[in-house]
């Protein structure tokens, strides 16, 4: 039985996604192993707290949504792992 991942983690999955090259919504949904609806909420989240920002591309009138992280996003990411690192946090076993 797997454990569930917390907001946090879901969170920092996403940005660590956007950060490593995915930019379009669906590889970022599927990179983070999330469903649509809640990739959609995470997304607008962030792009209001400016830890990722709207990519503008193209002018041939379609629309493409794509996003890149944000220095402030980078700096979460890297407090988080330093964080992750100092205390050498492992998965735990389920009981």
């Amino acid at each position: 039985m797997s454990s569930r991942r917390s907001k946090v983690e879901i969170y920092l999955t996403v940005l660590k996604a956007i950060r490593d090259g995915e930019s379009r919504p669906t590889r970022i949904m599927y990179s983070a192993n999330l469903s649509w609806k809640p990739l959609t909420q995470i997304l607008d989240s962030l792009e209001k707290e400016e830890l990722i920002k709207p990519i503008e591309e193209g002018c041939d009138g379609r629309s493409k949504n794509r996003y890149g992280i944000t220095e402030k996003g980078e700096s979460v990411l890297g407090y988080f792992e330093k964080t992750k690192e100092i205390f050498e946090i492992e998965s735990l076993p389920v009981y």
